[in-house]
């Protein structure tokens, strides 16, 4: 390993050498002969090498100029293309339907990253993300701890967790274990993309001030009256003195039909 290059910490690179978890992220992803696959920060190819293995195609986006140039050199496969750019500004309707997205992605691109990949309007079939285990925990939160990014990720996919993977395996080690997060499409939305907007915009005022009931939080981030509240509420068969994170998704889609009706 001595011709790697170094990892860096600005990037959030941190390299994972371990075949058993590379392996676990293609059998989450459910990779077939037939899938085209985006890989996100290939880096050294670790992942990489499995997934042209085992896809159709491979499409590397790494923001980093020195890795995206020697990722071909390292892997010369025919099926794999490596595109030198920023995720967050990548066009994803370039993307045929029913694509996969499998990657190790840096910790400080996860909350970023999972909200870009659910606002596109080319949605990937399933989306296998290695990330910070308490941000795979926090994702597949259920009712009690939910938060603004668990409601996001679970308006829009199936959502759960899959194997550890601690943080020894990597070079360099992280400071905590990751842990594999799986995200698959939901066969209907849960509401029509263009209610989408309104839906978190009543999301966001309930999160606003999360240790404060809904009643307060909805009032002052809807700017609405707290009668006002306390009747869409009711319509809605739930307890204004709850605290947001006590919420299921159905019971936030039940207080926007309310909000609209």
């Amino acid at each position: 390993m001595g011709d790697q290059p170094f990892a860096k910490k600005s990037l959030g690179q941190h390299w994972l050498y371990d075949e058993a978890s590379l392996q676990a992220m293609c059998i989450a992803a459910d990779v077939r002969n037939t899938d085209i696959i985006l890989e996100i920060g290939p880096g050294l190819g670790t992942l990489t090498k499995l997934l042209v293995q085992q896809a159709k195609q491979v499409i590397a986006v790494e923001f980093d100029k020195k890795l995206a140039a020697g990722l071909p050199k390292k892997i010369p496969a025919g099926n794999l293309s490596v595109i030198q750019q920023d995720i967050l500004s990548f066009d994803f309707t370039s993307l045929p339907p029913n694509y996969k997205i499998v990657a190790n992605i840096p910790y400080y691109l996860t909350s970023h990253l999972i909200q870009v990949i659910s606002e596109t309007p080319s949605l990937p079939q399933t989306a296998v993300l290695l990330v910070q285990k308490e941000v795979a925990q926090r994702v597949a939160a259920r009712p009690g701890d939910m938060s603004l990014l668990s409601v996001t990720a679970q308006f829009y996919w199936q959502v759960s967790v899959g194997l550890e993977v601690p943080a020894r395996l990597f070079t360099p080690p992280p400071k905590v274990d990751s842990q594999i997060l799986v995200l698959e499409r939901l066969p209907m939305p849960r509401l029509p993309e263009s209610q989408a907007k309104d839906f978190f915009r009543l999301v966001k005022a309930g999160f606003s001030q999360r240790r404060k009931t809904l009643l307060n939080s909805l009032s002052a981030g809807l700017q609405r009256s707290r009668d006002e509240v306390m009747a869409i509420c009711s319509a809605a068969s739930i307890d204004p003195s709850r605290r947001p994170q006590t919420l299921s998704l159905d019971e936030w889609q039940a207080l926007y039909q309310a909000l609209h009706a």
